[in-house]
């Protein structure tokens, strides 16, 4: 039934400019959230706050403007389905004006992001639940989920209360490229805050009472693999900071870096790996180190006969300008690895987005139309 029925391109622009609208950096999203509360209320959906605010405050009071996860429930007939998106975008995010230009490109104004990343998905299921009840289309249970705070890491979706969640699948709409691309893999992410100590002495009348901790973690990094270490393994160091002066020897710095792969042991023994040569070298030199490691989200990776996937590459068929629906393997991490880790086959979805997190990022008329369209028949295909 679904592929008799369009999508409304004029409602889907209209929404997309609304949402833009918003200022919703990453712990700011208190606007659109309550927006899209009122949205998904409207439609006849029952909408759910959890305690995400309370807890991202806890750990941070300044984050006065945050939000919390919203999960919304429409009853239909067979086994629920789940979708998602996030609320955030990343920075420069404030005072974002997306421009419509004759070629059907829509752009920032060049000085923000346009926030494509990820209004198009949250655009692409308002506009699908909408055509859903104009024209009551037979459907499963569908559960929405837009989530805060997923840049960082996908900090806001530590707070969900995954035990409401029926679906055992689902699609999270955060992906980069043309409709009609998944992602069925993506990596853990693990950061790694390494302190270096030394000893700090003058470093013109007496060098030799102090222990460079420069020297020792250059020492350390020099044995250190970064880049890509093996084909489903990437490490890198991105900052470091410390010292007091240049006249004197610094007693202590620190390193930031992560690891990225496939595999969530392989992950770990990496890390394993560098703890040691980093003890190793603090330990020539007399020294010693501080070695921290967060653990952001696990690796997962979804067969395609799996039922998610051959759904998706059936509904996708029908909309794409790609000659074959494509599944990929992504190194960047999504919600929906935090719905694997709790037994949700969920898979991530090209949505109508590029050049994400620059201010030369995009998306087009007709790509946001798929993505409304694509979200429509996965919404819809158990029933058509």
């Amino acid at each position: 039934m679904a592929d008799r029925v369009s999508v409304n391109k004029d409602r889907i622009l209209a929404e997309f400019f609304k949402l833009t609208s918003f200022d919703a950096p990453s712990y700011q999203e208190e606007g659109i959230a309550k927006y899209l509360k009122e949205k998904l209320k409207s439609l006849g959906l029952s909408v759910e706050e959890d305690d995400a605010k309370s807890k991202l405050l806890k750990e941070d009071a300044s984050r006065t403007k945050t939000a919390s996860n919203l999960y919304a429930y429409l009853k239909g007939t067979g086994d629920p389905i789940l979708f998602s998106s996030h609320m955030d975008t990343v920075n420069p995010g404030i005072g974002k004006k997306a421009i419509l230009h004759d070629d059907g490109r829509i752009t920032s104004a060049g000085n923000t992001v346009l926030g494509a990343d990820d209004v198009s998905g949250l655009v692409s299921i308002i506009e699908a639940l909408t055509v859903i009840q104009e024209k009551k289309i037979p459907h499963p249970d569908l559960e929405i989920l837009f989530t805060v705070a997923e840049e960082p890491y996908c900090s806001g979706s530590r707070f969900i209360d995954y035990k409401k969640i029926k679906a055992k699948e689902g699609y999270v709409l955060d992906l980069t490229g043309p409709v009609g691309t998944a992602a069925t893999a993506a990596p853990s992410i693990l950061s790694l805050k390494i302190g270096v100590k030394g000893r700090a002495a003058h470093a013109g009348f007496n060098p030799e009472k102090g222990i460079n901790a420069l020297n020792i973690a250059a020492d350390a990094l020099a044995n250190v693999r970064t880049g890509r270490v093996y084909e489903n393994l990437t490490v890198n160091f991105g900052t470091i900071s410390g010292g007091s002066g240049r006249n004197i020897v610094p007693e202590a710095i620190w390193i930031e870096g992560e690891i990225r792969c496939l595999e969530h042991e392989k992950a770990l023994c990496e890390a394993d790996l560098i703890r040691e040569i980093f003890e190793k070298a603090a330990k020539k030199y007399g020294g010693a180190i501080e070695f921290g490691l967060t653990e952001h989200i696990r690796s997962y990776g979804i067969s395609k006969r799996k039922n998610v996937v051959k759904r998706f590459l059936s509904a996708a068929k029908e909309v794409t300008t790609l000659e074959h629906p494509e599944t990929i393997t992504t190194y960047g991490g999504s919600d929906a690895n935090r719905l694997n880790e709790h037994n949700v086959d969920a898979i991530v979805i090209a949505n109508a987005m590029e050049n994400s997190h620059g201010t030369d990022e995009y998306t087009t008329t007709a790509e946001l139309t798929r993505s409304a369209e694509l979200t429509l028949r996965l919404m819809t295909s158990q029933h058509s």
